[in-house]
């Protein structure tokens, strides 16, 4: 369950690397290794006016169009040219949640796939359980009915659980993987604060009994998901409006039957003891990875559980977004998007 705030500015952007890496437009150090790791640190002016923004990728503009697949009719939305790539979002987002800024960049470069997932949007909500493997399972065949033989696959908090389980169950048509505020699950996941759990369960048990939310529930909740950095470079982004008290108001297209069904479906991969993870599999797969987090994630997806991933998995990626928390995505955009383009284009789409 996530709540982002779109608020674009630059900072002080710290990236630590697991292998080379060379990103267009960064000041690039080269200052020796730490062991594995290599430093790299990209500064740019804070005031400066983010000038892709009023040639971005207006996703409204582009018509939706839904398909069968298995047991739902999936929206989705396709642009842009070349190898492609499909987006997976986090909990309670559809395509509509994607920032316009990272749309342009990827699709400069690819053909970007986004949809609405089982439940949300305009996608309905089909007879299967909700679970990882149902998911996974509604991306490929997708995949299948577009006749996308295989693509790079990117996935963002929940959406990055549902990226590992395409990965694994389906490695064929998987060319790459980018997981965003991500963790393997299993006995190795690093859980949330029993506090940030407690309250993400109470906010789901209000919403499906229609009792309203408070307003201290509601900023705990906008705050968590920024981080301590970004609210202190921007206060205003905090503020959530009094008069917002469920979920079905920062998120329409979902419903609270959904809001608990992927609360759960979660809660399965972080919580399972009986289960190694996913690293373990994905680290024999070998697919080019690349981990992104912010330093600041410590309650949505402790940022603990990235360095894992790219502790396990040979040769990952790991990018480190200082000032960010879990809503990194959409706090960086264009930044989030030159780091995709840039690894993917270093690693080899079709590899």
């Amino acid at each position: 369950m996530s709540s982002t705030r779109l608020v674009r500015n630059y900072h002080l952007v710290l990236i630590t690397v697991i292998s080379s890496l060379v990103i267009a437009g960064f000041s690039i150090s080269n200052y020796g290794y730490f062991g594995f790791t290599k430093v790299v640190y990209g500064l740019s002016d804070p005031n400066q006016v983010n000038s892709n923004t009023t040639n971005s990728v207006n996703i409204q503009d582009i018509p939706v169009k839904k398909i069968h697949v298995g047991d739902i009719d999936v929206a989705y939305k396709t642009f842009g040219k070349s190898d492609p790539i499909l987006l997976i979002p986090g909990a309670s987002d559809g395509m509509s949640a994607w920032d316009p800024s990272l749309l342009k960049t990827l699709s400069s470069n690819h053909t970007v796939i986004v949809f609405d997932p089982r439940g949300i949007g305009n996608t309905t909500i089909g007879s299967k359980p909700y679970t990882p493997s149902t998911l996974a399972n509604d991306t490929t065949g997708l995949m299948d009915v577009l006749k996308i033989p295989k693509a790079g696959i990117m996935g963002y908090s929940l959406g990055s659980y549902i990226a590992q389980q395409v990965t694994m169950m389906h490695p064929d048509k998987v060319n790459s993987l980018v997981l965003i505020g991500s963790s393997c699950g299993g006995k190795d996941h690093t859980p949330k604060p029993p506090e940030f759990i407690k309250l993400q369960s109470d906010i789901v048990n209000q919403s499906l009994n229609h009792i309203p939310i408070s307003h201290e529930e509601m900023q705990a909740l906008n705050v968590a998901s920024l981080g301590q950095g970004w609210v202190r470079l921007h206060p205003e982004s905090s503020n959530i409006p009094e008069n917002i008290t469920t979920l079905q108001q920062l998120k329409p297209g979902l419903p609270p039957e959904v809001a608990n069904d992927q609360n759960i479906a979660g809660k399965y991969w972080e919580d399972n003891p009986t289960w190694s993870g996913a690293c373990g599999v994905l680290a024999k797969l070998d697919k080019p990875t690349l981990v992104i987090t912010g330093t600041d994630d410590i309650f949505y997806q402790p940022y603990v559980n990235s360095l894992k991933i790219a502790e396990k998995i040979p040769g990952a990626w790991l990018v480190q977004i200082k000032n960010a928390g879990h809503a990194v995505v959409n706090q960086y955009p264009v930044e989030v998007g030159k780091i995709m383009n840039t690894f993917l284009s270093t690693t080899g789409q079709n590899s």
